[in-house]
């Protein structure tokens, strides 16, 4: 026979000790080897079933006066013969649980206290919100404040870091500014998402920047110089003679530029406009060009 030091196992050094004492100490010891807390871990498993085990013995009057005539004879006299290893409790058969049960333990005996309410730490939830950025901001990158109402209805500003070269609906994550985490577990985190709003003269495409420049009639059949306006500087563009109007003119490496470094295209598109009033000069001249051009459109 083995003798089972459940004191030891307890994590109490005496038996000099209240039932109160062991109901602490195994409270204590039973939340951190619980096999919720210690999933697929054999060695936690057979140690909350000594903890249990040692529990039957101590929390009961009876069986603890009989446990500590034997607890004096062999650790209070400090009988080296007996005096064994962890490992061997836990290798050995449970002979010495029989003494005080009168049979053999089997593991189906010992049962989870499912009075033990383990309090497993849970992260809290996230917070999920957007913001809108113009596409300046997104290219030079710019910090922003955003206002949120708790739950309490108290309102609560984080100042946001927008990297230059942030995507459209790229995420943002605050660690640890969600919801409060659940029994010690970590805070939720703060998940913004960037919404890229296009302006009035510049639209976002990939990382393609489009324009639209309104030209004449007399423009688009005669070729020009135009200046048009970039995201960082304005742009002298050589209008071909002929253009056709919703024609596009690329300028290479003018566009947006993202968080690596790779830029994309401008993207100019061409509209030719109709003057809406002519002078007497101007309609004249339409006329003879009428009457002189072979140009047939519809051809």
């Amino acid at each position: 026979m083995i003798f089972k030091d459940y004191y030891k196992i307890l994590g109490l050094e005496t038996n000099k000790v209240s039932l109160e004492d062991i109901k602490i100490a195994y409270r204590d010891s039973a939340k951190k080897y619980h096999p919720d807390l210690n999933k697929e871990d054999r060695i936690s498993e057979e140690k909350f079933k000594e903890i249990s085990e040692a529990y039957q013995i101590l929390s009961k009057t009876s069986s603890k006066r009989k446990y500590d005539r034997s607890w004096n004879y062999y650790i209070g006299r400090k009988k080296k013969a007996y005096n064994i290893s962890e490992k061997n409790i836990t290798a050995k058969p449970k002979d010495f649980f029989n003494m005080f049960f009168g049979n053999k333990l089997e593991d189906k005996d010992i049962k989870l206290d499912k009075k033990i309410k383990i309090k497993t730490p849970k992260k809290g939830e996230n917070i999920e919100t957007e913001i809108e950025i113009s596409i300046v901001d997104a290219f030079f990158g710019k910090e922003k404040s955003i206002s949120l109402k708790n739950i309490d209805g108290n309102t609560k500003t984080f100042n946001v870091k927008i990297p230059k070269g942030i995507q459209n609906n790229e995420k943002i994550r605050l660690i640890g500014q969600g919801k409060k985490g659940i029994n010690g577990g970590k805070d939720g985190d703060l998940i913004i998402n960037i919404v890229i709003k296009n302006n009035s003269r510049l639209e976002l495409e990939g990382l393609n920047l489009k324009t639209n420049i309104n030209i004449s009639p007399w423009e688009a059949a005669l070729s020009t110089k135009l200046v048009v306006a970039g995201i960082e500087d304005d742009i002298t563009l050589n209008i071909p003679k002929g253009i056709q109007s919703g024609e596009e003119i690329i300028i290479k490496n003018m566009g947006y530029k993202n968080k690596e470094g790779v830029r994309g295209d401008l993207v100019v598109k061409a509209n030719i406009s109709i003057p809406k009033e002519l002078s007497k000069e101007e309609e004249e001249l339409f006329k003879k060009m009428q009457q002189i051009s072979k140009f047939n459109p519809r051809l």
